[in-house]
């Protein structure tokens, strides 16, 4: 392909790569053919590419109707992306949907049915701000409490499994039912005895049997509620099931889990295990997220993994994060197999680290 250098301050948005672009990487940064956006400039930039290979029928070719489109589109992606998240108004907002499931379900432990509506209209609120603002996904286990863990649990499953029923392509009625589901997926933990709830030690194997039967109480509690659908009362009693059939409660296995009870599995280990608990401090969202997909393989269904990873794992360009080794940096580039573990340049000494080759970092948490 011919092509010319051109400098990277003058470069051009819509550009098309004449070559892939490699800088000590065992794959390109930017593969031939990609069409330029601001985020590849911000990648070339942070690499101290100052040179960079077009292709010249794309740079004699492009009309200024073009390049204009393509500038107007790639920046409202970008603001999509990247608009500062308003911590104060979700917080106070995801704060308030705790109190109120919190309330309901001291009802629930003295024996009040289930009200699925205003259970529904504590959740959506919260999903519809995820699905226009993903970054929080990003801060969500930072919300969470030892205080109400059971309420803040159960706020967290429900936004996200509705953010990947939203994410895998489903329509809003089916996002409304999944979110909802996945809120009320715990509910059968108030006829769990507090005493083994709130436990500050280790389950015992009798407490654990015990905890278990709370899917079993999930279902019994909506089964006769109109406003969930069949399949998501399944999901709910399912959603502890595993697809190597190591789950309860009744150790199904692949077909026979549907597939609305693997996105609230795959949603309510992700916050389970990103939250600080009685018995166990929280662990890196982004170290949970690589567990899930290599440790805990063939438990949960990839899909709905591949998902999550690209809510909660690929973070844009910019974003500045904490190592788990306390040094601050900001991402410059996302591996395609590995998004978790992407390119980091450090702010102090401008040095890049690549955690897929270095794994001993990960990312600790994501900077505001």
């Amino acid at each position: 392909m011919d092509h010319t250098l051109e400098n990277l301050e003058e470069l051009r948005l819509g550009s098309v790569i004449a070559e892939d672009i490699l800088v000590n990487t065992k794959t390109p940064i930017i593969r031939k053919d990609t069409k330029v956006t601001r985020d590849h400039i911000q990648v070339l930039r942070a690499f101290n590419i100052n040179k960079v290979p077009i292709a010249l029928d794309n740079v004699f070719n492009r009309t200024e109707e073009e390049l204009n489109k393509l500038n107007d589109e790639k920046m409202d992606k970008r603001i999509e992306e990247v608009l500062p998240l308003n911590n104060g108004n979700f917080e106070k907002q995801y704060n308030e949907a705790v109190n109120n499931y919190h309330k309901e379900f001291i009802s629930w432990e003295l024996g009040t049915k289930v009200d699925v509506a205003k259970l529904r209209n504590i959740i959506m609120p919260l999903v519809e701000r995820v699905t226009t603002e993903r970054q929080v996904i990003f801060h969500l286990n930072d919300y969470s409490s030892i205080e109400k863990y059971s309420a803040h649990h159960s706020i967290a499953v429900g936004i996200i499994s509705g953010a990947l029923a939203k994410k895998m392509g489903y329509p809003t009625g089916q996002i409304i039912q999944i979110a909802t589901a996945g809120l009320m997926a715990d509910v059968g933990m108030a006829k769990v005895e507090s005493k083994i709830r709130e436990k500050k030690t280790y389950l015992t194997e009798s407490d654990f049997s015990e905890i278990k039967k709370h899917t079993i109480h999930s279902f019994q509690m909506v089964k006769d509620s109109p406003l969930l659908k069949p399949e998501m009362k399944l999901a709910i009693f399912q959603h502890h099931e595993r697809l190597d059939g190591s789950g309860y409660p009744k150790g199904d296995k692949m077909d026979s889990i549907s597939i609305y009870s693997q996105i609230i599995a795959v949603a309510d280990v992700y916050h389970a295990m990103t939250s600080e608990r009685i018995y166990r401090a929280k662990s890196s969202s982004f170290k949970v997220l690589e567990m899930i997909r290599e440790e805990e393989f063939g438990k949960y269904n990839i899909e709905v993994v591949n998902a999550l990873i690209s809510l909660a794992g690929a973070l844009p360009i910019s974003t500045r994060v904490r190592l788990s080794n306390g040094e601050v940096g900001e991402v410059v580039f996302l591996h395609r197999d590995s998004p978790m573990r992407p390119m980091i340049r450090l702010i102090e000494t401008g040095q890049i680290v690549d955690l897929a080759a270095k794994r001993s970092l990960y990312i600790e948490n994501v900077l505001s």
